[in-house]
């Protein structure tokens, strides 16, 4: 069993992927908009805004994944929660384990970059590097260096 992290963007899921791309030194595998989607009966017309929006990305890091897109705005009468409109993340954070301290400050710091930090990259009784925040797309994030047993 595995579990990939899904993130939700409000319009700027091309940017943050390939910023995630290049910080973490992956490949986004694919990349699709909603206005490249086949026509199908039972989906609604797109708003033109919406369009150029992520549909689908893909991030390959070594062996793991991670997987993204962008909401589509919400309808006239629509629960945000079922699908419609983005929502900023809650009751979450994407941990990221790194090999050292040295690899845990870069990643920290480089996700850091316009974003807020709850808790700086520092040693801590768990760990060697240990530190959180939300980057400038709005993902929350944890930092880890695990502990050597």
């Amino acid at each position: 069993m595995q579990f990939t992290p899904y993130l939700n963007f409000d319009g700027n899921c091309a940017e943050a992927f390939a910023f995630y791309a290049k910080l973490l030194k992956g490949t986004i595998t694919y990349q699709g908009t909603f206005g490249e989607m086949p026509p199908s009966s039972d989906t609604p017309p797109l708003p033109e805004a919406a369009k150029n929006r992520i549909m689908h990305a893909n991030l390959q890091v070594g062996g793991q994944q991670l997987m993204g897109s962008d909401c589509l705005p919400t309808a006239p009468g629509q629960d945000p929660a079922t699908c419609g409109g983005y929502q900023k993340p809650q009751g979450m954070r994407v941990c990221i384990d790194v090999t050292d301290e040295a690899e845990g400050r870069r990643v920290f710091d480089g996700l850091a970059q316009g974003g807020m930090v709850a808790m700086p990259f520092q040693k801590t009784f768990f760990s060697p590097g240990f530190g959180m925040l939300i980057d400038r797309f709005g993902t929350p994030w944890m930092v880890n260096v695990p502990a050597q047993a």
